[in-house]
């Protein structure tokens, strides 16, 4: 097999009960040999010697495996396959074994500072789940898999957050703080791509933490407020308008009174005054002799 090429396989083994079964009868020949020897010939028991020697090299294929743990087996230096299965088996004692986890795995990455796309310096921190998908990668392609992880990690969370605004662009699209659903989609797909090379599955990828960095957090704050303020006046005219035009339609269709020109201007500019000003006013009664 290709180095270049490595992926994971099945290995050989067979169940551990068969295996201990014969076992325990090549021990129990090793016993009889060991009587025979010593108590009717009196030779040296050199044969039941070699059976214990024997017996004690392939106990080291014995392997008890959790549900989620991997067995990865290598023959003299060269992969030669991984047992994924829980429960009791034996396989070639003359390879090496290097258990390794198949469970769900939490990552925090820590917070860091980088540029959307506006180039305003922000804040973001990241939880990944994770888990080994091929564990031949995991355990020959790098040296620490769960390293690797960590650093291609702060990699993918800077290059997405580096392609988008972090309230959005004009028209409030490609935002990282209001499409938080397409962002995660989006770095779970980036990180995976990074991490193909390992092994590793990512299972999700979500930001935890979003702000501006400190040194322009007021600023923003300052600009976010105003332009509440500017949204809300906004309403508040336009509501006020509706309200004059409507007072004005109705007063004319019901021909409470005759208004001129100029009483329209004078009832229109005290009905936005009052519907829009945000103390309280006093009515000015205009009075004629």
């Amino acid at each position: 097999m290709s180095d270049e090429n490595i992926s994971e396989r099945d290995a050989h083994y067979i169940s551990g009960w068969l295996a201990l079964f014969f076992w325990l009868l090549v021990l129990a020949g090793v016993i009889w040999l060991f009587l025979g020897s010593v108590l009717y010939r009196g030779e040296p028991p050199i044969l039941a010697v070699l059976g214990v020697v024997l017996l004690g090299f392939v106990s080291k294929g014995f392997v008890i495996l959790q549900p989620n743990i991997a067995g990865v087996l290598v023959f003299f230096g060269r992969y030669s396959g991984t047992i994924r299965e829980g429960g009791f088996f034996w396989f070639n004692p003359f390879s090496k074994r290097q258990n390794i986890s198949l469970r769900v795995v939490n990552l925090n990455t820590p917070t860091l500072k980088v540029n959307d796309m506006a180039g305003n310096p922000i804040e973001v921190a990241a939880v990944i789940a994770w888990r080994v998908n091929d564990t031949a990668k995991a355990s020959f392609e790098v040296a620490d898999y769960a390293s690797f992880l960590a650093i291609q990690s702060e990699s993918a969370i800077r290059a997405v957050s580096s392609t988008r605004f972090y309230d959005g662009d004009q028209h409030g699209k490609n935002s990282l703080r209001g499409d938080l659903a397409a962002v995660a989609q989006l770095l779970t797909e980036t990180i995976q791509l990074h991490v193909d090379l390992a092994g590793l599955e990512i299972i999700e990828a979500k930001i935890t933490h979003l702000a501006y960095a400190p040194e322009i957090a007021s600023a923003m704050l300052r600009r976010q407020q105003a332009a509440a303020v500017i949204a809300a006046r906004q309403l508040i005219v336009e509501g006020a308008v509706g309200m004059v035009k409507m007072a004005l339609d109705k007063l004319q269709a019901d021909g409470v009174v005759v208004l001129s020109d100029v009483d329209r201007i004078r009832l229109a500019t005290n009905l936005l005054t009052v519907l829009v000003s945000e103390t309280e006013t006093q009515p000015v009664l205009s009075m004629s002799r």
